[in-house]
């Protein structure tokens, strides 16, 4: 099996700064830029998994650089360049405190709330009578607060946001804005693939007055994906859609009894699941993007990425 990049432990040209989130390692460079290396841990409710999936971090990192580039028409994007399969370098912005979730379909955490008998989403009411991955009459936003490593995101409203002085009034108008047309450049993009964008999440930030789309964009972490085929067919029998996303992952874990709940004992992944999961994430690649996957060597790969950033980082500051 490929060698899995679980940890970073760089000290690169410049470097000011490192946040290690729960998948990606990023490095601060001259207080101006962020080095993001996009590890192959994988996490489900918040909690990251004891194995790495090997090519996740590659898969991730290359279908967010080529989505970043599809739509910076639409927003500015943090990108500057990606120098090596795992890793893009970008400007450094100043975070809003929040993620923007948009629901083209009733499914996952939504549904499973929906069906304990919540009838509003962020302070958006959900109809009665609405099936597991039943379409929205048009998509909707459900914003979340952005939690600390090993805390839970929670749903806010948009009138939480305002009265909490976390984003102003005219900022927030414009990344919904931003968020639609966004989403609707991804479903297109997903539908010319036989896909369905089902949901996802965007990060944005400021360089002064100026808006940019930061972190990753439409790939199987931040994102859900059904096949289109055949999804109005299992919707009707009330099966479960073929789907290309990290639900498979979660739903693992819950049929092992694990819902990152206090008390609960992680699930053991066998070689097997890992390879499994590996394979989906490929595949994933390989279906929304419209191009073989070429596996990087992961031999030597912490000095692949040191090398490869250094050299970039030299040539950037001479």
């Amino acid at each position: 099996m490929a060698q899995a990049l679980l940890t970073t432990h760089y000290h690169f040209p410049k470097q000011t700064g490192l946040y290690e989130g729960k998948v990606r390692d990023v490095y601060t460079i001259n207080d101006e830029l962020l080095v993001m290396i996009v590890s192959d841990r994988i996490s489900a409710f918040d909690v990251i998994l004891p194995k790495g999936i090997p090519y996740k971090g590659q898969v991730l990192n290359q279908i967010a650089s080529k989505f970043l580039d599809a739509t910076a028409d639409i927003v500015p994007n943090w990108k500057i360049a990606t120098p090596d399969p795992t890793v893009s370098i970008g400007k450094k912005c100043k975070p809003f405190p929040i993620e923007m979730i948009i629901r083209a379909y009733l499914t996952g955490s939504a549904w499973r709330n929906y069906k304990n008998g919540a009838r509003t989403i962020c302070g958006i009411p959900i109809p009665d009578g609405m099936k597991e991955h039943q379409a929205f009459a048009t998509p909707i936003i459900t914003p979340t607060t952005k939690a600390e490593l090993g805390l839970h995101d929670e749903d806010i409203s948009k009138e939480d946001i305002l009265a909490q002085g976390l984003i102003n009034e005219e900022d927030y108008s414009q990344l919904e804005e931003y968020t639609r047309q966004l989403f609707e450049r991804g479903t297109k993009i997903a539908a010319e693939k036989g896909l369905l964008l089902v949901d996802t999440k965007y990060e944005f930030g400021k360089i002064d007055n100026d808006i940019y789309l930061i972190d990753e964009i439409h790939t199987p972490d931040s994102s859900r994906y059904f096949y289109a085929e055949g999804y109005e067919e299992r919707f009707a029998k009330g099966e479960s859609q073929h789907q290309l996303s990290k639900e498979f992952v979660r739903e693992w874990l819950m049929e092992q009894g694990f819902q990152g709940q206090e008390g609960q004992k992680l699930p053991e992944m066998d070689d097997a699941f890992v390879e499994m999961v590996s394979k989906r994430y490929i595949e994933l690649y390989e279906t929304i993007v419209g191009e073989k996957f070429i596996p990087a060597d992961t031999f030597e790969v912490k000095d692949r990425i040191e090398k490869n950033v250094s050299n970039f980082l030299t040539t950037y500051y001479r």
